[in-house]
């Protein structure tokens, strides 16, 4: 197995992290033992496979986790991979919340890898959810009646911008919420733009 080499955008990074700094440290170690090339992409640590994302390490409040992008497709002989929400199609995290944890799960950390690895160099990919079976908010609707050309933006969008905004919308629990997000939201829509952009 290839040993990878390490980027100095982590190296910068992980000077600079102050809570997970020791198990961030020992799961770049244990990844780049498994022969995947060390990248710096959406603020977090990002190791690849032929170009391809395979796993994150990034921090949470209560957890650093590593995250594996096609976690879905993945063995989980141990069941350590978590679905960090419910409309997390593709990826699963395994959480830690100190030091002893990684290094006593090292091996098994390893096989993970080992697996993702094999998903992308087969090739598989995730089956994502159409964006026609995300159901659209009652608010919204009103709204593509009012306004017949935020449903034709809308509809102009790719489809991950879509999901994005029918998430977004979707997760607020109160309709006064709702009806507050799509109103701060429509300039974006009309734009073209993604609720990211």
């Amino acid at each position: 197995m290839t040993k990878s080499i390490a980027s100095r955008k982590v190296d910068g990074f992980l000077k600079k992290e102050k809570k997970w700094q020791a198990e961030f440290q020992k799961l770049r170690e244990i990844i780049l033992e498994c022969g995947l090339t060390e990248d710096f992409k959406w603020m977090h640590p990002c190791y690849t496979f032929d170009g391809k994302n395979v796993v994150i390490v990034h921090g949470f409040k209560d957890y650093c986790a590593i995250m594996f992008q096609k976690g879905a497709l993945m063995k989980d002989p141990d069941h350590l991979l978590i679905q960090q929400t419910k409309n997390s199609q593709a990826a699963r995290q395994i959480r830690f919340s100190h030091c002893e944890e990684i290094t006593a799960l090292e091996e098994t950390i390893k096989m993970y890898i080992q697996n993702a690895i094999e998903i992308e160099k087969s090739g598989l990919e995730i089956e994502y959810k159409d964006t026609s079976e995300y159901t659209v908010p009652e608010e919204l609707q009103r709204k593509f009646e009012e306004i017949p050309e935020l449903k034709t933006a809308f509809e102009a969008l790719t489809p991950g911008r879509q999901r994005g905004y029918l998430l977004y919308f979707s997760e607020a629990k109160q309709a006064k919420t709702r009806d507050s997000r799509i109103e701060k939201a429509m300039e974006k829509i009309l734009g073209g733009k993604g609720l990211r952009d």
